[in-house]
């Protein structure tokens, strides 16, 4: 069987090639993955035939895999805990996070991300934002906004597993941002996906080009589109057909 060699490049060398081919953008905000688990996992979430369970499973375990590689550049300062070995107490030195951080699933795919983000993350906060995009104008519509009224994180970490045209996390972004500048509390924003499309990534980048974006997969297949493959994620989570 073939072997697909781009699955060994390093993240920054699959940006490259995936910039030159006119897929993404070529800037270092952009990470790509190029783990094969992920690339494994991402294909068995496109199965049309998995039940409502395997597939809350399978989105948990590649938001897992794609959340592992986004908190790669979490600050640690060093600390002091004390270990019993054999009936005595020593102090050893180690390190620990000293961000505080938080973690806005945007309303329902985003749910499907977020046991993953809080099992990783255990002392986060955790945001909700509801936004859809209207039929008719195509543009994104808030209808739920679940933010604190103080801000008290330095990084937040959006999820939304699959931006289609990149509208509705460009608008739960441009909400972040504007609720830190109001509060006087500005804090780093994060998007975390699992699949995009290229011109999802494109807008995000021409929008927000501070943000880094983490994304499983890079779907380029112009004669399939994204939807049907992977489904209506919220559908698919909450067996909502």
């Amino acid at each position: 069987e073939k072997v697909d060699n781009t699955m060994n490049m390093n993240a920054s060398a699959r940006r490259a090639e995936m910039a030159a081919g006119g897929e993404v953008p070529a800037t270092s905000n952009v990470h790509v993955s190029s783990h094969p688990l992920i690339a494994h996992k991402v294909t068995q979430l496109r199965k049309a035939d998995l039940s409502t369970r395997e597939y809350q499973q399978l989105m948990k375990e590649v938001s897992t895999l794609v959340l592992y590689e986004a908190t790669h550049q979490l600050k640690l300062c060093p600390t002091t805990i004390e270990t019993d070995e054999d009936s005595k107490k020593y102090s050893r030195t180690g390190q620990k996070l000293v961000e505080r951080l938080g973690v806005a699933p945007i309303l329902r795919g985003g749910l499907g991300m977020a046991e993953a983000a809080t099992e990783m993350l255990p002392t986060a906060q955790v945001w909700h934002l509801g936004i859809y995009r209207d039929k008719a104008s195509l543009l994104p519509v808030e209808y739920y906004n679940k933010l604190p009224k103080k801000v008290s994180v330095e990084r937040v970490f959006l999820l939304d597993p699959m931006p289609i045209s990149g509208s509705t996390a460009v608008a739960a972004l441009d909400i972040l941002k504007a609720w830190g500048s109001t509060a006087g509390h500005p804090f780093a924003v994060e998007l975390v996906c699992l699949v995009a499309k290229a011109e999802a990534i494109k807008l995000l980048t021409e929008c927000h080009p501070d943000v880094h974006l983490h994304v499983g997969m890079v779907d380029d297949d112009e004669a399939v589109p994204l939807m049907p493959s992977l489904g209506d994620v919220g559908d698919r989570l909450f067996n909502t057909f």
